[in-house]
């Protein structure tokens, strides 16, 4: 089943309980929210005390991405939940299984983020460590950037990775300029999870759940 994971970043924040009751009542499966540490990534977001106020406000479970050096280090900030998705980058960690072993140990599912520079075989020792893939068709750190067409590709080729070494269950989730135009050809390279932001139907409450019905029909 296709799922969709919106970018919490692109959310007004003043209205933040009105896009919570429409993604409530559209069943959307996750919510994507993106932490950056000002280090990995040159831009800060959003922090350990949105990620606890959001959990008190819907039951929708998050889709938690590390942007963050050393991220090891820093898992028991947010006290992941159980069915919680949480991703943190190979490029960022000289210690990417231990990483995943502790988002492991919180109940949460481990997930592994790859820049699209990063060949899809730098996974292959912590494939029994992860749960799913996160896709980065564009480089980390800002929104409203255009997708990297070789990215794109990239999804068939880490699907067919995956496939070949045994792991057909590992989902993938793809993160960068998910268009109405582009998401049709994700998901038929085999994306799984699509983070959908200004590209697509977060463009203000106006049309949304319009936005996120047309979403669904075009990943099916």
């Amino acid at each position: 089943m296709k799922k969709i994971s919106p970018s919490m970043m692109c959310v007004e924040i003043d209205k933040l309980k009105e896009y919570l009751s429409v993604f409530e009542e559209e069943n959307i499966e996750y919510l994507h929210i993106d932490i950056m540490d000002g280090e990995y990534v040159p831009n800060f977001t959003l922090g350990t005390d949105y990620v606890r106020q959001l959990r008190r406000l819907t039951d929708i479970p998050l889709d938690v991405h590390l942007m963050v050096n050393d991220p090891e280090r820093k898992i028991g900030w947010f006290d992941f939940q159980e069915g919680e998705y949480v991703s943190v980058h190979a490029e960022s960690t000289q210690h990417l299984q231990k990483a995943l072993q502790a988002i492991k140990a919180t109940g949460a599912k481990a997930m592994a983020a790859i820049n699209p520079a990063t060949r899809v075989e730098e996974l292959q020792y912590v494939l029994d460590d992860i749960d799913a893939v996160l896709v980065m068709t564009v480089n980390p750190g800002f929104s409203g950037q255009k997708a990297i067409p070789q990215a794109i590709q990239k999804i068939e080729d880490c699907r067919k990775f995956l496939d070949s070494q045994g792991y057909p269950n590992i989902e993938i989730e793809v993160d960068g300029n998910v268009s109405y135009e582009l998401a049709g050809q994700m998901s038929q390279k085999h994306a799984d999870i699509f983070v959908a932001g200004t590209s697509s139907f977060l463009k203000g409450l106006d049309g949304m759940q319009q936005g996120i019905r047309k979403m669904r029909e075009i990943i099916h």
